[in-house]
């Protein structure tokens, strides 16, 4: 079996992530796994962060969604098969 994983980098979140939010509900049918990271603790809430999700679907529509993705200011997305 084939996992096609995309990981995709958030800088300044609280002000760009809604931006990826748009794009990431408009391809949720090609989500099925969504994991969201960024360092938190008491003393610190970091201001980038990383979300990581396994997606299934055809090249051509997974293309899209990266082509998305990359042209936001400040979010870096790239996508592996493993």
């Amino acid at each position: 079996m084939v996992y096609k994983i995309m990981v995709i980098k958030i800088d300044q979140r609280s002000k760009y992530a809604i931006e990826a939010q748009k794009i990431l509900t408009e391809f949720g049918c090609y989500i099925q796994v969504r994991l969201g990271l960024h360092e938190a603790t008491n003393e610190v809430c970091s201001t980038d962060g990383l979300i990581i999700l396994e997606v299934r679907g055809d090249s051509s529509t997974l293309t899209k969604m990266l082509d998305k993705l990359n042209a936001l200011e400040h979010v870096t997305a790239k996508i592996m098969e493993i």
